[in-house]
């Protein structure tokens, strides 16, 4: 019998499953997917994730990613540059997935594939092929997910005109390399914002956070929609300009950003996404996922499976102001109007980006 299950194998959950084993117990790391895949989002590293990321014993230069140390804004005719507050990385989900679940095999987590976790029930994790399986502490780090039972409910505002991930990959070449450099970029639009960095071999990650009735107008085609966008949007067409529209724009329904879990049930720590969904405008996915992912395990290693509903209520907590300053940059970006007065502020006072940057990270500790 396991001592621990994690539910899903990214980034959450595999750091989970790094500490638990480190920590001496017996875990077993389960995953839906049968091959490691590129994930939507997450793309970025922060300076600060990239510490956790060492600590977990991933060596930052073993990953090869795109080394980025600005940001850069643009928002109708303003653009902005500043410094990031550290170097921070550019990396493809698929590569840094890959390393974490190889560290956590490494640590001595077991991990299998394929199995779909569909419920929990009084301390076992049902699958959709009827099993069980049961232990002491379980681990829910599913990602975006939804998770029968589980539901995360967005704000009042979003649920008239939900939030839609989208994402697409643009090939390397040197137009990207000189136009991007080692910048992630923001270009904000009305009822929404697209951010893109380079990542390992030079290829581009656009993502793009987008309010549905936006979509609806391009016909409900998210390559009809970065079509128009690239026409209005200079800029952003540029970088479009060698986009290779062979490949579909990947998509995901629903994001509840701004989100957190405030409670849990003894024995039962909720980790990343599962946890909350930072608007990531401002916010880091990755950065959550981690520093929740490590929180779990020192409360774990202090109370065992009982000091989960503490856990849970002193990270929301936590969550408290990254997410407010996080969710009012992200409103203020998706409105044209304000948009401007923002970059304009960003291109006046650099630093403010950086204050900004720290103050919408996570330290769950």
């Amino acid at each position: 019998m396991s001592d621990a299950i994690v539910v899903g194998a990214g980034p959450a959950g595999s750091a989970a499953a790094i500490g638990l084993a480190h920590a001496g117990a017996r875990t077993l790391l389960i995953e839906r997917a049968r091959e490691t895949g590129d994930a939507l989002c997450g793309g970025f590293l922060s300076w600060q994730t990239l510490m956790r990321l060492e600590a977990l014993g991933i060596d930052r230069a073993m990953l090869g990613g795109q080394a980025v140390r600005r940001v850069r804004q643009f928002a109708g005719r303003r653009q902005s540059e500043a410094l990031l507050p550290g170097e921070a990385m550019g990396i493809s989900r698929r590569t840094l997935d890959m390393a974490l679940q190889a560290a956590a095999l490494t640590a001595g987590a077991g991990l299998e594939r394929g199995v779909r976790a569909s419920g929990l029930e009084h301390g076992a994790v049902l699958t959709r092929d009827g099993g069980a399986l049961t232990a002491p502490a379980i681990f829910l780090a599913a990602g975006k997910h939804g998770f029968r039972g589980f539901a995360r409910d967005p704000a009042d505002w979003q649920r008239g005109d939900p939030v839609m991930g989208l994402r697409l990959r643009l090939p390397a070449h040197p137009t990207l390399d000189r136009l991007v450099g080692d910048a992630v970029e923001l270009h904000l639009f009305d009822r929404g914002y697209a951010g893109l960095v380079r990542q390992e071999g030079g290829t581009g990650n656009l993502c793009l956070a987008v309010h549905k009735s936006r979509l609806d107008e391009a016909g409900g085609d998210p390559s009809a929609l970065l079509h128009t966008l690239g026409h209005r949007m200079p800029h952003l067409g540029e970088r479009l300009a060698h986009a290779d529209w062979s490949y579909s724009v990947d998509a995901i329904g629903h994001v509840p950003y701004g989100w957190r879990a405030h409670d849990t049930a003894p024995g039962l720590f909720r980790l990343g996404d599962q946890a909350g969904v930072i608007p990531s405008l401002a916010g880091e996915g990755m950065g959550l996922a981690l520093a929740s992912a490590d929180a779990a395990v020192a409360a774990w290693r202090h109370g065992g499976a009982a000091a989960a509903p503490a856990f849970q209520k002193r990270l929301a907590m936590r969550m408290t102001r990254p997410f407010a300053l996080a969710n009012l940059v992200w409103r203020m970006g998706e409105n044209p109007r304000s948009a401007g007065y923002m970059t304009g502020a960003a291109s006046l006072f650099p630093s403010l980006v950086r204050m900004i940057s720290q103050a919408t990270r996570i330290d769950p500790r």
